[in-house]
């Protein structure tokens, strides 16, 4: 394995326990909040905390990369990694619980808050390191290559997922599955330590700042970074909301429901680990994008509409769950691609940008969709979501027929290709 591979490989490790640790985090939520004495509004204040550091590390990072270096960046992020987990395994537990005193009203609920708060701080900065990494070393395969770094957001979801089943199955507490995290994370930091890291494509080109920064002004990326937000929140609002959702639309299947997002997940990774390659050599970007829509559309419609009581329920919510896994795949790695052929001289900053804006949708969209979940019934509140790919599907749609207009989907080089 030679550097270039060992450096791809680091990079999908360390995205892997991007979402690895999501999975763990939310099946601990309910003893974390027992033993802190913590309500639901304040443990879900607590963890709001890792988007906003998720928000602020990719931003940071995308500003700071080309100066301070990629590899520097990704070793303090597992050193916020291992760093979080320890500040959450180390705070105190209250005496006694004081839900009305306030999410700092002890010293264990702050040191919790600001564990969880370092944790999504590694997150952001490992998005915003591996993005332009990969895009450096694979500057002429950008749109593979970013579907295969991402093949492991789901895969991180399937092992967390099974590894806090599995350790609670074997009655093991929340700190030992918590604690499991760091595993990947000393792996990642191993294989990374002795590595030589290149500059960014932006730097070996000899970009300016100036002209770096010029790119966030053209019509073009600020119309992606819009559609952005919308495409975020198609994918991962329903995503965290998943287990919920597959509960309330068919209660007969209890705890299994879990197994929809597994599922959603597994074709995920299938499709960005062996498909992607395949299908961008056939189709331009935009038409992959206005295709994920239309899928995504048909998806969460056929799971609005379910009944039940219907003897047809399981086959049409297996039906809908496989339309809308295979709609959201290649919504987040296929805007990073585009802006990264289409803006190349925007660097780290644009590809963080855009992975910002996602964030920060999430964290807008997850409360919205509660809140139409309580308000309605849920099969109400995915007919009203379905309305963000039917507005993407046209969007998308508009620019595909442009693209094809202006005689087809071509990749902006820099100088030194």
């Amino acid at each position: 394995m030679n550097a270039t591979q060992r450096l791809f490989l680091a990079s999908c490790l360390s995205i892997m326990v991007t979402s690895m640790i999501f999975s763990i985090r939310a099946d601990i939520l309910q003893p974390v909040a027992a033993d802190y004495g913590l309500n639901n509004a304040l443990i879900g204040l607590t963890m709001s905390s890792v988007f906003w550091g998720f928000t602020l590390g990719i931003l940071v990072c995308g500003l700071i990369v080309d100066v301070v270096g990629m590899k520097r960046l990704h070793l303090l992020s597992g050193a916020g990694y291992l760093g979080g987990i320890a500040l959450i395994l180390l705070a105190p537990v209250p005496a006694a619980a004081n839900p009305g005193g306030g999410l700092f009203a002890s010293t264990g609920s702050t040191v919790l808050y600001l564990g969880f708060l370092l944790t999504g701080i590694a997150q952001g900065v490992v998005e915003g390191v591996t993005n332009p990494l990969v895009a450096t070393l694979y500057r002429h395969d950008k749109r593979r290559m970013l579907h295969k770094l991402h093949a492991w957001w789901p895969c991180g979801l399937i092992v967390g997922g099974l590894v806090a089943w599995g350790m609670g199955q074997l009655g093991l507490g929340w700190q030992l599955r918590l604690l499991s995290v760091a595993v990947p994370v000393v792996a990642y930091l191993l294989l990374i330590a002795p590595l030589h890291y290149p500059p960014t494509e932006r730097v070996s080109a000899s970009v300016s700042t100036g002209q770096m920064l010029a790119e966030t002004r053209r019509p073009l990326f600020l119309l992606l970074f819009a559609l952005m937000w919308l495409t975020a929140a198609t994918e991962l609002a329903p995503d965290q909301w998943f287990a919920k959702i597959m509960a309330d639309l068919l209660p007969a299947l209890g705890s299994n429901t879990i197994l929809f997002l597994v599922y959603t997940a597994g074709l995920m990774f299938v499709l960005r680990q062996y498909a992607a390659g395949w299908l961008f050599q056939r189709l331009s970007p935009y038409a992959i994008l206005t295709v994920s829509a239309l899928l995504s559309l048909a998806g969460l419609a056929t799971l609005g509409h379910l009944s039940a009581d219907a003897a047809w329920a399981g086959s049409a919510a297996l039906l809908g769950a496989t339309l809308f896994g295979v709609g959201k795949t290649f919504f987040w790695p296929t805007m990073l691609a585009i802006t990264s052929e289409q803006f190349p001289r925007g660097g780290a900053l644009l590809l963080n940008l855009m992975g910002g804006a996602g964030m920060l949708s999430v964290m807008v969209a997850l409360p919205v969709v509660g809140q139409m979940m309580d308000s309605s019934d849920t099969a109400t509140a995915l007919r009203q979501l379905s309305l963000l790919p039917a507005i993407l599907s046209v969007v998308f749609a508009v620019l595909w027929w442009r693209q094809r207009q202006r005689g087809g989907y071509t990749v902006q080089a820099l100088p030194h290709d």
